[in-house]
Formats: C-alpha cells, sequence, structure tokens
C-alpha cells in the first residue's frame, strides 16, 4: 500500500498551521455574467465554457488562495447523464474539472500554486432542491456510500491534491463517506459541515458528536464548516476544536448576507473588510484553514489573506 501524501498536512506544516482557501465559484462566475440556472450549477459553466472556470479560479489564486476548489460540487454521473453526458465522456469532465483547477493554480504567479481540492457535494446537491439544508434524505450509511463511491474513484484518479466533502448537512452521510474514504487510502480529505444554528448540523445532530466520530479517521486532516452564517462561526469552530483537538478546523462561511427564501434573493450588507475582520475571531477560535463560501469575492479572500499574513507577521 502507498503511504499516504497527505499534501495539505504539509501545506498547513509548513505555512505555520494557517491557510486561506479561495471563496464562492459560483458567485465569481455570476459576476462575470455566467448563467447558473441549472441543476449543475457552476458545473455546467465548464461544459459550456472552460475558460471561465480557468478565469475564476486564477482570480481567487491571484488574491491569495492556497487551495483552489473544482467546478465540481454539484457533479454526478447521475446529473451529468441526464445532460446527456454518458459515462466515458463523464469521467472525462471530471479530469478536466481538475486540470483547469491545476492550470488556473499555476498560472497566478504564486511561487507556490495553490493546492486544488476537487469539490464533492452532498446527496442533497444532486437532488438540486435545497435539501442540502435538511439532510433528512432517507438513505442508509450503504446506499449513501454507494451513491458517492463512483465519483470519488474518478476524483482520486484525477491526481487531485485533497478531496473536499463540502456542505454536508447530515451525519450519517458523513460517516459513509468517511467509511468510503477507506476504499481509496492514497486520498487526503476534509469534510465541512452546514449548519443551522451554533450548535447542530441541518439533521439536528451536533456538530461535537460527528467530530469526534471523525477524529480518529487517518485520512480526514480537517473537519470544519461552509456555507454557515458568519454569525455562527466562532461557536462552531470552538466547539469542533474542543471535539477534535488533533484535526485541523476549516471554515468558509458565507459572507454575511442571509438568503431570503420569500424573494429568492441575497439581503444585508457585508465588504471584504467586514469579513477579514471577523475572521480574526475564526482564528482565535481554533480555525486552521479560512475562506469563504456563497457571495465571497477575490476581494474577500484578498483582505482575508492579507490579515492572515499580518497577524502571522504579529505574531513572529
Amino acid at each position: 500500500m502507498s503511504p499516504l501524501p497527505q499534501l495539505l498536512s504539509a501545506r498547513l506544516a509548513d505555512s505555520g498551521g494557517q491557510l486561506t482557501l479561495d471563496g464562492g465559484l459560483a458567485t465569481e462566475l455570476g459576476r462575470a455574467g455566467c448563467d447558473l440556472n441549472h441543476p449543475l450549477w457552476s458545473a455546467r459553466v465548464l461544459l459550456t465554457n472552460p475558460a471561465a472556470i480557468v478565469m475564476a479560479t486564477r482570480a481567487f489564486a491571484e488574491a491569495g488562495a492556497d487551495i483552489v476548489a473544482t467546478a465540481t460540487y454539484q457533479a454526478t454521473f447521475e446529473g451529468l447523464e441526464r445532460m446527456g453526458v454518458d459515462r466515458a465522456n463523464a469521467e472525462q469532465f471530471f479530469h478536466k474539472a481538475v486540470d483547469l483547477a491545476r492550470e488556473a493554480a499555476v498560472t497566478a504567479g504564486r511561487d507556490r500554486p495553490p493546492l486544488v481540492a476537487a469539490s464533492i457535494g452532498p446527496y442533497g446537491a444532486f437532488l438540486a432542491d435545497g435539501s442540502e439544508y435538511c439532510g433528512n434524505y432517507g438513505l442508509t450509511i450503504p446506499e449513501l456510500a454507494r451513491f458517492h463511491r463512483d465519483r470519488l474513484a474518478v476524483l482520486v484518479e484525477t491526481g487531485a491534491d485533497v478531496m473536499g466533502f463540502e456542505t454536508f448537512p447530515s451525519a450519517v452521510e458523513a460517516r459513509a463517506v468517511a467509511d468510503l474514504l477507506t476504499e481509496f487510502p492514497t486520498a487526503e480529505a476534509w469534510i465541512s459541515f452546514s449548519c443551522r444554528d451554533g450548535q447542530h448540523l441541518w439533521d439536528g445532530s451536533t456538530i461535537e458528536e460527528i467530530a469526534e466520530d471523525l477524529e480518529d479517521h487517518p485520512q480526514i486532516t480537517a473537519i470544519g464548516v461552509n456555507c454557515v452564517d458568519p454569525g455562527h462561526a466562532v461557536e462552531l469552530i470552538s466547539r469542533l476544536r474542543d471535539a477534535a483537538p488533533d484535526k485541523a478546523v476549516i471554515a468558509y462561511p458565507n459572507a454575511g448576507r442571509g438568503w431570503n427564501a420569500e424573494t429568492g434573493d441575497w439581503r444585508g450588507i457585508d465588504t471584504p473588510e467586514d469579513f477579514s475582520r471577523r475572521a480574526l475571531a475564526w482564528r482565535e477560535a481554533g480555525a486552521s484553514i479560512i475562506g469563504g463560501c456563497c457571495q465571497t469575492t477575490p476581494d474577500h479572500i484578498r483582505a482575508l489573506a492579507e490579515s492572515t499574513i499580518g497577524s502571522l507577521v504579529g505574531q513572529s
């Protein structure tokens, strides 16, 4: 058996324990005029306008992201098949997604190119009906593992540096992918959860409960939260830090606006400066990898990266 590469762990150690993640890829694609009104979301753009994916990803890398994610969050074999993409071409799709992210990373002019994370959404993302914000799918661990297996197998083959399981609303689904990872012993991963408040996943599980379950998993380097209200971030990070002290904590909340389901838009005011100031409290609470999710732009990530550099210089 080959030894685990553990590239994320190594980059964390080399950086002094602080890394910056990218921001909202779909947000940046939307700002560039891409149509995201589709069940495949940003993954559709990879099929129709791959240059836009490279430009958006490179913008985050140039802004200071140490990790950039692929446009595969909402992509599955089943979803691609619905668009008429057969199995062989679907496999090529996942390879292309990683290749494009890698191209963006290495052409961003950084002395050390960002790591490439293969973005893996939950079962609810495939449903494309908001189920990643409830998690009550009614599926068993074996059924959820079966759903994720083929996609994970291909993404591991692509050579992505780390697997990023994102916006998981369910402890059951997290246990399923944790078990599944053991079938791919060279894969390093993080798992981040969507949460309804400062303690609970959307399925009602506590963040401590699932963090304790995952703490001893050798392939999971980081446990965290994403697509959450930034006002809940400090409490969630603190609970994760206490429950799984041997894991890195990853946090990439939304920019600060709230989603209004009645009007179908984002409400509230946020700025990159506000986001980076909030992130200082997330670092103090114990987060090692910090980025942004919905409505965060390269400007947010630049402010975040610059505040990280400043805080590290101040500690030296």
